[in-house]
């Protein structure tokens, strides 16, 4: 994960995790270790149980470490097995340079510190347009590799979006922003229950292809050469084919799209997908989902959202989302004309939020 550089200076660091970073530059470089210390750049996950650093390495000449908080075994780690996969599939990956299993760290290439989500506020409108073609593209050809993992027997062929994984999200939601945020917890039986479990159901039920599961503009990289890199992928999963693209056209906007822009956007999708060899889906079949993979999505993003302000006290990086993504979510239901009291409870909350 290549992220921007935090104020953290790596004396906060806690003993231990200097000492195992020290250990792998020891044992893979030729690096005086001491020397290199005062080069050690902490960075700042998103949200995660890792933790990231830049470290200065012989050739290339700097690095990113994922400092993970245990030992693991290579061939059973998430993030090392959809590398495999996505490499297969010729998908734009960072390239792993060492693994050193007993201090937990995966070294990988260092793509910089530019995320899309930043450079499309710099970007004009011609090179927005340009980078989010590019994005959707390269939703397509994860799909494409679906094959490639079941044949590779990935964990990610072994993850789904199944009814369990659906309803635990959206139980997060509950938990988070109406218990949690809101201070008013629903109750077991609340009408709003049932409503989401209906989408739980449909949305479990749909084909499923390889999604990478958090497919937003803060996880993908614009490197030196101002090509897209996709980063952040460990929980890749099968899941409906609307599920990418929810993620990086609604996770974290400050308001609600055009409807217009949204079904251009989907038709282009629809065609990218053609273009790499997967069956057609009818436009207005598909619009239907993805307006139902929107409620989903987004309110699970707004229980992380809502969980992160909350309980972390994380507010001022994302609370300012809640009430846009909550307007998304409302959006999509009175679209499909269904779930009212989803709408009834949003309309309700978004007036004192």
């Amino acid at each position: 994960m290549n992220v921007p550089p935090s104020n953290i200076n790596i004396a906060s660091v806690i003993a231990a995790d200097t000492s195992k970073l020290l250990d792998c530059l020891r044992h893979h470089t030729g690096i005086d270790a001491e020397k290199a210390l005062p080069h050690i750049v902490a960075l700042t996950p998103d949200a995660s149980t890792r933790k990231y650093f830049r470290l200065p390495w012989s050739k290339p000449s700097t690095v990113v470490a994922a400092l993970y908080p245990e030992a693991f075994d290579a061939d059973k780690l998430p993030f090392l097995d959809v590398t495999r996969l996505f490499e297969r599939a010729k998908l734009p990956v960072p390239r792993i340079i060492a693994v050193d299993e007993m201090n937990g760290i995966v070294v990988q290439e260092d793509m910089g510190d530019v995320q899309l989500i930043h450079r499309q506020h710099t970007a004009d409108e011609e090179e927005r347009e340009t980078y989010i073609e590019q994005a959707i593209d390269l939703i397509a050809r994860i799909q494409a590799a679906t094959r490639d993992a079941h044949e590779t027997n990935s964990i990610a062929s072994r993850l789904a979006f199944d009814e369990e994984k659906l309803g635990w999200e959206l139980n997060f939601f509950i938990d988070h922003f109406f218990g949690s945020l809101r201070g008013t917890p629903l109750p077991a039986n609340h009408e709003l229950r049932n409503e989401l479990h209906e989408i739980v159901v449909e949305l479990a039920a749909r084909p499923r292809v390889l999604c990478h599961r958090d497919f937003h503009s803060a996880n993908i990289i614009v490197d030196g050469r101002g090509e897209l890199r996709i980063i952040d992928y460990q929980d890749a999963r099968m899941g409906a084919a609307s599920y990418d693209l929810v993620s990086l056209l609604l996770d974290r906007q400050s308001a609600p799209p055009s409807p217009s822009e949204m079904r251009g956007r989907r038709l282009y999708f629809l065609e990218r997908r053609r273009a790499h060899g997967l069956n057609a889906i009818d436009p207005d079949e598909f619009a239907r989902e993805f307006r139902l993979m929107t409620i989903q999505r987004e309110l699970k993003a707004a229980g992380t959202f809502s969980y992160q302000t909350a309980v972390n006290g994380r507010g001022d990086v994302y609370g300012k989302f809640i009430k846009p993504t909550l307007e998304i979510v409302l959006n999509a239901a009175v679209s499909l004309n269904r779930f009212p009291h989803l709408q009834r409870e949003l309309e309700d909350h978004l007036t004192q939020l």
